[in-house]
């Protein structure tokens, strides 16, 4: 199954996208620590089901969030199982559905928000760090760089399974796994020799 990646924003006019950046990561960590709290299977369901109505006002493509969901399938169905034979349904239900429902969430964010919008609102919230010798614009450097990177190993991802399939080795884990590691290192390689030539190192 081909690997494609949401893309970073879509534009848009619904009111979902009209909200502010700040307001958007303060509901995302909100809801994270809400649902580090509740996971009963009432609760999360109801949080799934409010994440799934923001898509819709968003009136985003239906591909956006079907992307997401196979995605998350790779990893949110194994989870499930072992949390459900390790523990219990309820256990695997709260475990599953408050991961789902944050990564469903974060997509969200993140399709109907510019990343420069929320580069600016880490930077300003992180200007208290520099009496700590934190530097704000690098933590929104980091930030933007890793919101990318997760796009950039997806990109990587698919080609390799190409490449996977077109040598017959489409059931090898490790003709997955290796070739996938090694480029993302590289990719990370480069990255860091960019960063370091444009004075941006350590």
């Amino acid at each position: 199954m081909a690997l494609t990646a949401v893309p970073l924003f879509l534009p848009g006019s619904s009111p979902v996208h009209r909200l502010g950046a700040g307001a958007k990561l303060l509901g995302l960590l909100g809801t994270g620590v809400a649902l580090a709290v509740w996971r009963s299977p009432w609760q999360v369901g109801l949080a799934l089901a409010l994440v799934l109505a923001l898509h819709a006002v968003a009136r985003l493509p239906l591909r956006v969030l079907g992307r997401q969901v196979v995605g998350l399938a790779w990893v949110a169905v194994p989870l499930l199982v072992v949390q459900w034979v390790l523990a219990s349904w309820q256990t695997g239900v709260g475990v599953v559905g408050s991961f789902v429902s944050l990564v469903l969430l974060a997509g969200l964010v993140t399709v109907t928000t510019r990343t420069t919008a929320m580069v600016d609102v880490v930077v300003r919230v992180c200007g208290w760090l520099r009496r700590f010798g934190v530097d704000p614009e690098r933590v929104g450097l980091m930030l933007a760089l890793g919101i990318r990177s997760v796009h950039v190993v997806l990109g990587l991802a698919q080609e390799v399974r190409e490449a996977q399939y077109a040598r017959g080795l489409r059931s090898s884990p490790r003709a997955f796994a290796v070739p996938l590691l090694v480029r993302s290192l590289r990719h990370a390689d480069r990255l860091g020799e960019a960063l370091s030539a444009r004075g941006v190192d350590d």
